[in-house]
């Protein structure tokens, strides 16, 4: 056999298809920008999901190739805490199991009072090209907030990406910023729009 649908789906397709499975819930939801929506994509429950969560790393790992941004332009990876956190790790693991090396960060909302008073935390980012992530991308808040604090941290941020854009204006926020946007799936992909 010869045709590629005989192997089965590819990774992209499985990951989408999970996100349709476990992330989209159906009903009315007050978002994080106030507004009102007919869905929600909750992605934690395909971030942290076991057979999502190795998926997740290797589609963004495949992604941020294709996009022009592969293990020699990347040293870090990460996000605003907690959207972030699972496909930072995810992503960290991807490397690691195609013997690359990444380190991943978290941004906290806010810097610590104690201790380090780090906002960043994780392996020091300064002068390291890094890569920003987000779950769900919306109003483009949460990235915003990341780059912010990881640019103050001393990185140089090269992308933002997340599995989930909305298409509400958030890619041209950041990309206002100077970063590239890129996502894995919009609405159409997961069949909202």
């Amino acid at each position: 056999m010869t045709n590629a649908d005989s192997f089965g789906p590819t990774p992209r397709e499985q990951l989408r298809e999970l996100i349709r499975d476990l992330a989209v819930v159906h009903g009315k939801v007050t978002l994080s920008s106030g507004k009102e929506a007919d869905y929600y994509v909750d992605l934690r429950r395909t971030t942290l999901h076991h057979r999502a969560a190795p998926l997740i790393g290797h589609v963004m790992l495949d992604a941020l190739e294709e996009w022009g941004f592969g293990p020699a332009d990347v040293e870090a990876a990460g996000g605003l805490t907690l959207g972030a956190d699972p496909i930072a790790t995810a992503l960290l693991h991807a490397f690691a199991s195609r013997g690359l090396d990444l380190d991943a960060f978290v941004v906290r909302k806010a810097a610590k009072a104690h201790g380090m008073q780090r906002q960043v935390e994780g392996p020091d980012i300064a002068g390291r090209r890094v890569v920003v992530l987000e779950d769900t991308t919306t109003t483009g808040g949460s990235p915003i907030a990341a780059i912010e604090a990881c640019r103050e941290a001393g990185a140089e941020v090269v992308a933002c990406a997340t599995i989930v854009d909305r298409a509400t204006g958030a890619g041209e926020k950041i990309e206002a910023l100077g970063v590239p946007y890129r996502y894995l799936f919009d609405l159409q992909d997961l069949g909202l729009a």
